[in-house]
């Protein structure tokens, strides 16, 4: 028997193409026995024949789809150079469509069948993640990661080896190999180590000429240097593996099937992610290190990949918006989780009835829901989520950020649960569009960004609404604003002011302008504009607008400006945007002048000032080049009142300022606060001791309000 020697490399570039050939050609030197190369490389596509000097008439497709029933040396000729140096040959399609036609249960059979023909098949494969290259990595003995000293090479190596480690691939199947070493080199192999969280089997030297040289002959480095310091630690190398016994070693090695469909389910049928880019600091600070996973996790991960087998996963996640349907198929994945437990020993894992209902729960979760994420969305304590990597999951509770318990199975179960929540939006998240704003079906905002962007792996973020509409009262009672400032802004909001409510992220902004919405009248029509809907109106007459990002073509698009001139042949009353971020806002500023009185809309600033500061950035990024004094009029004209929320040192949300824009002078607009929070100290358990103050000024819009008939007492604003 034989053995097959599979060769990944975590990024293009790191030599692992010329490695897989003069691996293969130290042994037939070395031990004078016929080796083979396959080149299953999909991506490359001809690196190996350019390598190798060698063109042969047809590929490992052609190879894959021939009608063989036993594969022997004669019925291989036609697929196969047998090279004058003692090596043979199978070279990898020249264009991708043909790659496409690779029969994966052929190429199977030949492989298995491979190892009766060669002792030795060196296979290169890519990245590892292509279905090929995976059935190539079910058959393989040994795999080689090939990294080299650099640092966004050792951090997609890491993220490739998570992979392969995810797959269920025994730990010490899989030997790094680092290219390109040097004793000078700033990142040692100790270094490698330490980022990895695994010895490196060998380390080849830096030997740029030689390589040069070697391609520039079409020739492998190993028969035209052969006395190079490079040759002569490839033959170190096989000589190595073979008086360590190391093949034999690994032959016993229990290894996984179906990978490559496995991997395809857990990803909802879509593309592997791509690599992530580096961190630029030698991945020493990175968090989300490869490292052994807790026996609970690799329960988790045997248990969902078994379920894959008996389940067909996406055709239930089809029909997940029906609550009935939901349940249904809940209850049949249920049984078929507690079908596959009873073919694992899991006494000593799950000792009582508890801990096998709570295993049984999170694979649930993963295969059908949020997986880790459900219980922390149905904790009304939390009130955002916020994923930084697979194994570190931060959430907020009472205004405070703390590590939670839970983490992620995997990368892929973090893929599969984005997919799940983008999908029914008619969103999508992959490697052409790496980040994507949605919502849960609660009306939650999610934010996700993947790599090649996020450098650690995906990134979920959920700003989290609660179940029970906030209503007035309840900032009252959380003491974000007084009683007398809540009846303030309710008659501000029926007399049709124009407001902006200002503040940073994560400040209560869109919680609050829920809440001044709320005062609309019910006989007004009101329509909402919004990035990602989120807005919770009590009102019936309303009519809902979202944008759409563009499709897969990179066409569709429609924005909230398009949005914003529809809806002004709507006969809107009220016109309420989510946030102002671009150029909507010189549309939301001109809708306010042109009878749409008592829009709301929200604004990213830090006080009341500079949010008419930035509104006058936003409305210039519109593209029409008005001049400053121009949009100040608009704007002195346009909006009536500002209202800053923020969030406090103690987590705390407050109304900090309401402020009116009184017009303009000369060239500076005008703005008086009329209610400002005072901060006065921090009491024992550092929590901001303040209180709401009137500055004295009463505002130019109390004579209009009072015109109209509402009661509204003077001294609300006298200073106390």
């Amino acid at each position: 028997m034989g053995h097959i020697i599979a060769v990944v490399g975590g990024k293009g570039g790191v030599g692992k193409s010329v490695f897989a050939a003069n691996l293969a050609i130290a042994y037939q030197l070395n031990f004078k026995q016929r080796s083979l190369i396959i080149d299953l490389d999909f991506q490359s596509l001809g690196d190996q024949s350019i390598i190798l000097g060698l063109n042969p008439p047809k590929n490992i497709v052609d190879l894959s789809k021939a009608q063989v029933s036993q594969w022997e040396p004669k019925a291989l000729t036609p697929f196969m150079i047998n090279a004058p140096q003692g090596f043979s040959f199978i070279s990898a399609p020249r264009e991708a469509a043909i790659a496409r036609d690779i029969d994966l249960d052929g190429l199977g059979k030949f492989l298995k069948a491979s190892t009766q023909i060669f002792p030795w098949v060196v296979v290169d494969c890519g990245n590892g993640t292509e279905p090929q290259a995976l059935k190539a990595l079910e058959q393989a003995t040994l795999i080689f990661v090939i990294t080299t000293p650099d640092v966004i090479v050792i951090n997609q190596t890491r993220r490739i080896l998570t992979k392969v480690q995810e797959l269920l691939f025994p730990p010490d199947m899989v030997q790094i190999i680092v290219n390109r070493h040097s004793p000078t080199n700033v990142i040692n192999p100790q270094m490698i180590q330490k980022n990895l969280g695994k010895n490196a089997f060998f380390a080849l030297p830096e030997d740029a000429a030689t390589c040069e040289g070697a391609l520039s002959k079409s020739q492998p480095l190993t028969i035209s240097y052969p006395s190079s310091a490079i040759a002569r630690s490839y033959s170190d190398l096989v000589r190595r593996i073979d008086q360590m016994k190391l093949l034999d070693q690994l032959t016993k090695l229990n290894k996984p099937t179906g990978t490559a469909q496995k991997l395809q389910a857990i990803q909802g049928g879509g593309q592997t992610t791509a690599p992530a880019a580096g961190d630029g600091n030698g991945g020493q600070q990175a968090r989300s290190r490869m490292a052994a996973l807790d026996p609970w996790t690799s329960m988790k991960l045997r248990l969902h990949k078994s379920l894959i087998d008996v389940v067909d996963m996406k055709k239930m996640g089809a029909d997940m918006n029906d609550p009935k349907q939901k349940e249904v198929l809940r209850e049949k994945t249920q049984k078929a989780i507690l079908d596959v437990l009873t073919k694992e020993d899991i006494s000593a894992l799950c000792p009582t009835r508890e801990h096998r209902a709570q295993l049984v729960k999170e694979v649930l979760d993963e295969a059908l829901g949020l997986g880790p994420l459900e219980d922390l969305l149905n904790d009304d304590t939390v009130t955002e989520i916020m994923v930084n990597a697979r194994d570190q999951i931060y959430i907020e509770q009472g205004g405070r950020a703390g590590l939670a318990k839970t983490t992620f199975s995997s990368e892929l179960q973090m893929m599969n649960v984005i997919e799940r929540i983008v999908t029914p939006l008619g969103r999508r998240c992959d490697e052409k569009t790496p980040y994507v704003d949605a919502r849960l079906q609660d009306g939650s905002r999610v934010h996700v960004i993947i790599p090649p962007l996020a450098l650690r792996g995906p990134t979920i973020t959920i700003r989290k609404f609660p179940k029970k509409r906030i209503l007035a009262s309840d900032l009252v009672k959380f003491g974000s604003m007084t009683q007398e400032i809540s009846d303030f802004l309710r008659l501000c909001v029926e007399a049709k002011l124009n407001m902006l409510v200002s503040g940073g992220t994560g400040s209560g902004k869109t919680t609050l302008l829920n809440v001044l919405s709320n005062n609309i009248p019910t006989n007004e029509r009101i329509i909402t504009v919004e990035d990602a809907a989120e807005l919770q109106l009590g009102q019936d007459h309303v009519v809902r607008l979202e944008t759409r990002p563009k499709n897969i073509e990179g066409e569709g698009e429609v924005s909230i400006r398009d949005l914003i001139k529809c809806c002004l042949r709507m006969r809107p009353d009220r016109i309420v945007v989510g946030e102002c971020r671009g150029g909507e806002a010189l549309d939301m500023l001109q809708a306010m002048n042109t009878g749409h009185s008592g829009s709301l809309t929200t604004v990213h600033a830090n006080n009341p000032r500079e949010c008419l500061g930035r509104l006058e950035t936003l409305v210039m990024m519109a593209g029409l080049g008005l001049p400053l004094k121009a949009i100040r009029e608009t704007i002195a004209s346009a909006v009536n009142l500002v209202i800053q929320q923020s969030r406090l040192s103690d987590g705390s949300r407050k109304v900090t300022h309401i402020s009116e824009v009184i017009g303009i002078q000369g060239d500076t607009i005008t703005i008086q606060d009329i209610f400002i929070y005072k901060q006065e100290g921090l009491d024992k358990n550092r929590k901001i001791i303040g209180r709401f103050v009137p500055t004295g000024f009463i505002p130019k819009f109390v004579e209009e309000m009072e015109a109209k008939g509402m009661k509204i007492s003077r001294g609300l604003f006298a200073v106390k």
